[in-house]
């Protein structure tokens, strides 16, 4: 249908779900598709070598700017800046792609780079961090080579380590990530059991049951940790998808209330107002 969210899975066909693309190039061949906001269910990596604008993910605004990394989500609406100018590499890949194992998934989730605990996340490319250009080149020899039984692997080692290396240069810059600890796993696994139930799931009970907790213990994970309560968390998580469907879609409000669950688009309509101070026709009307 063409009134909702476009999504784009991966290209069938190819020997791996994991390309690695020049930028340039594949937005001069899909500037139309690229330029709408749409959820690809994939991640994303740019490698911005020249560049100026803002890439847009899920109401943020992302600089791009010359010689920065942009990490984007897979599922995230995603949408590159028609006027902007993009110049380097987008490496995207799938969780099949990259998790052989659980802890390769587990890395995924609670990676800096790509977990929704954090900002989208970007670096600047310094000089110490000339290395990676070399990975990058590496990867795309790689891509591009004969296929054979090792290359999988190779394509996956050389990912991962690049990964491994950006999250070492945003530590030097700044980022201060989450310490580990038993109150991060509960907030990760809620928020991963939230992302698959929020249409149809919204009590704290619920979802602390789930995961085999009191919510007492949920709601000490999450204050501790993110400064908000579960509920805070169930709410906007909500809100953002139904801010998504009221954007970029040309849903119905009705319809979009009965896509989150609520059988009467009037309770929709007094929970939306109520955290995000604008009904949402005035919400649309004013984005």
């Amino acid at each position: 249908m063409d009134d909702i969210i476009k999504r784009y899975h991966f290209k069938e066909g190819l020997n791996h779900e994991f390309e690695i693309l020049d930028l340039e190039e594949i937005l001069s061949r899909k500037k139309e598709m690229m330029t709408v906001a749409h959820r690809a269910q994939f991640y994303h990596i740019l490698w911005i070598e020249k560049g100026s604008g803002t890439h847009y993910v899920d109401f943020s605004p992302v600089e791009v700017e010359d010689n920065t990394v942009i990490f984007v989500a897979q599922n995230s609406v995603n949408k590159y800046d028609i006027n902007c100018n993009y110049h380097g590499k987008c490496i995207i890949f799938t969780n099949t792609f990259f998790c052989k194992n659980h802890h390769d998934l587990q890395y995924l989730n609670t990676s800096m780079l790509f977990s929704d605990l954090y900002q989208t996340a970007r670096f600047k490319i310094s000089m110490q961090a000339a290395g990676l250009k070399a990975l990058v080149n590496a990867i795309e020899t790689e891509f591009i080579r004969e296929t054979d039984s090792a290359q999988n692997m190779i394509l996956h080692n050389l990912l991962h380590v690049f990964m491994l290396i950006s999250e070492r240069e945003m530590r030097k810059q700044g980022f201060k990530e989450l310490a580990p600890s038993a109150n991060l796993d509960y907030v990760v696994l809620f928020k991963d059991l939230l992302e698959q139930n929020f249409r149809q799931e919204k009590s704290v009970h619920y979802y602390a049951s789930e995961l085999s907790l009191s919510d007492k213990q949920l709601n000490k994970a999450c204050s501790a940790l993110l400064a908000k309560t579960p509920k805070q968390i169930i709410d906007e998580r909500v809100v953002l998808e139904a801010k998504r469907l009221l954007v970029h879609s040309n849903q119905a409000i009705k319809e979009i209330a009965y896509e989150l669950g609520y059988d009467e688009p009037t309770n929709f309509i007094k929970y939306f107002r109520k955290h995000a101070n604008a009904t949402p026709s005035e919400f649309r009307e004013n984005n």
